[in-house]
């Protein structure tokens, strides 16, 4: 499952923060490559953290995705082939089925993906027939409770075999967010007609939000490869991870009406007309999917590059340099949740996602505890 180290100049191109909270017109300029520091001076940050894995909450699942936390504290699992949601109960581990979700096609990256949590309803980003959509579902939470039917919030997202998006979360301020693909097609990032490749915003029924920066659209940024993780800091500020192509994956901080460059560049260009990343990884040391955001840092589940990261983004657009932690140990990672307290992690490995090499008891969620 390990994989190699930082290669020369790898974190280098890591401690260059884009100018994300800049305006457009002054785009940081490209990175310089000095030789990469060993691991052990990566980590001297600021404020190192250390991270344990305490235990395995529960094990056995089968294509995990997406993870949400219920008020007392269990916690609903989607099985994006199985097309199930799964509900776990935090102290034990025990799993209650509650049942397959209706209209999910699973097919390549696609099938029953993020989930979110709003008012009594659990809602889910999907892969239809035709299209990635959002619904909702009724969901009371007491034992013994069911899904309600699907109903649909936002549909047309367009639909691939590759780069689904599928992250959903409701942020600050109430409404909801959506990280999607391009399918594969990088021209529709760049088209604002289409909801592919886009961070989307919306009300918890689906329509555009208030202040969009894109009159009458859900649009919130574009130029995005595939969005799979969504976080925001003690600020308010809304950070996103995404896949790219061959060179360089990015850790984003997104600002309303930007362009986040794909196709056009990939990584940090210093381009005017395009917002650079804040941090950047060679793809075989992260491939982000979710995030997370606990105790001053931004923490990135990676699937190659099967390691957490920890970037640490307090105060500043990022006040530190990034950690790599379980290097190869619990094989490719695919989504992090922050606890209440914001002092523990629940983390989603993802080796059954036919991707990966499954071992007994894969898939698993593992407990974590950090500290300072």
């Amino acid at each position: 499952m390990g994989r190699s180290g930082f290669v020369a100049g790898a974190v280098a191109a890591l401690l260059l923060a884009a100018g994300c909270s800049s305006p457009p017109s002054a785009p940081s300029a490209p990175p310089s490559s000095p030789s990469a520091p060993s691991s052990a001076t990566a980590s001297t940050a600021t404020s190192p953290a250390r991270v344990r894995v305490v235990g395995t909450l529960t094990r056995d699942l089968k294509s995990p995705w997406g993870l949400v936390e219920l008020p007392g504290g269990d916690l609903l699992v989607s099985s994006r082939d199985e097309r199930t949601i799964t509900r776990v109960d935090a102290r034990t581990g025990r799993k209650t089925s509650l049942g397959q979700v209706p209209g999910v096609v699973p097919g390549g990256e696609g099938g029953l993906l993020g989930l979110a949590l709003r008012d009594g309803r659990v809602y889910a980003y999907l892969t239809s027939a035709t299209d990635n959509r959002i619904v909702r579902m009724r969901y009371g939470g007491g034992p013994g409770d069911r899904l309600g039917a699907p109903e649909p919030v936002l549909t047309g997202i367009p639909k691939g075999p590759i780069h689904d998006g599928g992250r959903i979360a409701f942020g600050p301020d109430g409404m909801l967010y959506a990280g999607t693909g391009e399918t594969g097609k990088g021209s529709l990032a760049q088209d604002k007609g289409s909801l592919a490749g886009k961070i989307l915003r919306m009300t918890p029924e689906g329509r555009p939000a208030p202040g969009n920066p894109f009159p009458g659209s859900v649009v919130w940024s574009y130029g995005h490869r595939n969005v799979e993780g969504l976080a925001w800091d003690a600020d308010g500020r809304l950070w996103a991870s995404e896949f790219g192509q061959d060179t360089w994956d990015e850790l984003n901080l997104i600002e309303p009406g930007r362009n986040y460059g794909w196709p056009v560049v990939e990584g940090r260009a210093g381009r005017p007309g395009y917002t650079d990343p804040v941090v950047q990884w060679p793809t075989d040391e992260a491939s982000p999917s979710g995030i997370a955001y606990a105790r001053g840092a931004i923490w990135a589940a990676a699937l190659r590059g099967q390691r957490l990261w920890r970037v640490p983004v307090s105060g500043a657009e990022r006040s530190g340099e990034p950690q790599a932690f379980l290097k190869g140990e619990y094989g490719r990672l695919r989504t992090v949740l922050a606890t209440a307290g914001g002092t523990r992690l629940w983390l989603v490995t993802s080796e059954t996602d036919t991707r990966g090499t499954p071992g007994p008891g894969d898939d698993r969620i593992l407990r974590l505890e950090i500290s300072p």
